[in-house]
């Protein structure tokens, strides 16, 4: 009889286990292999965690999930395998589920992986960090942001993949971005402080154009033809009119959002080039990194010294505990 299990449950089957598991298709991505023939990489994931497989050709539902895309919930039996020590599984049956009748049966709080605090307190404490902003004008914008999309931010992605990608994960980043910036800031007086938590808040609000979907993300047509950098511009554009921001601090807050991403290779429209952007830019990095390693150490199995492969670290993360002291 094959077991149904979570995420975290698969990735500790020995070799060769059946198993039967309600699963969300995250990413599909066709490739070609070497013989010339077209497979799927796909990415599969609940509120546990994810991991990748391969689908070939000859598989009877091939073209279903090639067509389909992300957000599709999904009953999988197959066995367990692994490949380069990845939890790699090898997928028999592959059953298509109504997201309704998953609600009505309780079973889709189970799919959709969420942030590990409590979102009502994170974004409690994030209206603290806004409030705290001493300039007005400057408040008033970052207020004037939220007020027009404070609910999708709130539960939006931070990503698709990389990092906090998953329900409350953008509000989870950029919250945790503010703690560390209040920490850091008193080491660079250089930073206008106000401006700088401003910029940590308001950086990635276009990802919630971005990104839909109600289960799995993915980029949206605006969010692919103008992404989150632009959409995220406009945004904040327009709030800081209406609020009468002088000019400067309005320049200086778009740049931010510009040049967040650090690198035009990495999505920025601009290279940092005031004190605050060089600093929303480095914390940015930061929480995105530290964010992998803490969803890494979250759901890699506590049999498993080390995690799979994060391709934002590009390695492997040892996710075994310090030891503690002798003695």
């Amino acid at each position: 009889m094959a077991e149904k299990l979570s995420v975290t449950e698969l990735k500790s089957l020995d070799s060769g286990r059946p198993f039967e598991t309600l699963l969300l298709l995250r990413k599909v991505t066709t490739k070609t292999a070497s013989n010339g023939n077209p497979f799927l990489s796909l990415e599969f994931g609940d509120r546990t965690g994810s991991f990748n497989a391969t689908l070939f050709n000859d598989h009877p539902k091939f073209h279903d999930l090639q067509s389909t895309g992300e957000g599709a919930a999904l009953k999988i039996e197959g066995r367990s395998d692994y490949y380069q020590g990845r939890f790699s599984p090898k997928m028999t049956e592959i059953t298509f589920l109504d997201e309704a009748e998953l609600e009505a049966s309780g079973n889709l709080s189970a799919l959709v992986e969420v942030a590990p605090e409590d979102p009502q307190a994170m974004w409690t404490e994030f209206e603290e960090f806004i409030d705290g902003i001493g300039h007005e004008a400057l408040r008033q914008t970052v207020r004037g942001v939220f007020d027009e999309i404070a609910d999708a931010f709130r539960t939006a992605p931070a990503a698709t993949s990389m990092h906090h990608a998953y329900r409350h994960g953008l509000l989870e980043h950029t919250l945790h971005m503010a703690r560390a910036a209040k920490a850091l800031l008193p080491l660079y007086a250089e930073v206008d402080a106000d401006l700088a938590i401003a910029g940590v808040l308001v950086h990635d609000t276009g990802k919630v154009t971005e990104y839909e979907g109600t289960l799995g993300a993915r980029r949206s047509r605006k969010g692919i033809l103008q992404g989150h950098v632009v959409l995220g511009y406009a945004i904040v554009r327009k709030a800081g009119i209406r609020a009468h921001l002088d000019a400067d601090r309005l320049e200086r807050l778009e740049h931010i959002v510009l040049s967040h991403q650090g690198e035009p290779a990495w999505g920025a429209a601009a290279w940092a080039a005031t004190p605050e952007a060089v600093f929303v830019s480095m914390v940015d990095n930061l929480d995105a990194r530290m964010g992998m390693v803490q969803r890494a150490l979250r759901t890699t199995p506590d049999t498993e010294p080390f995690s799979e492969r994060l391709m934002g670290l590009q390695t492997t993360l040892l996710t075994a505990p310090v030891s503690p002291p002798s003695g």
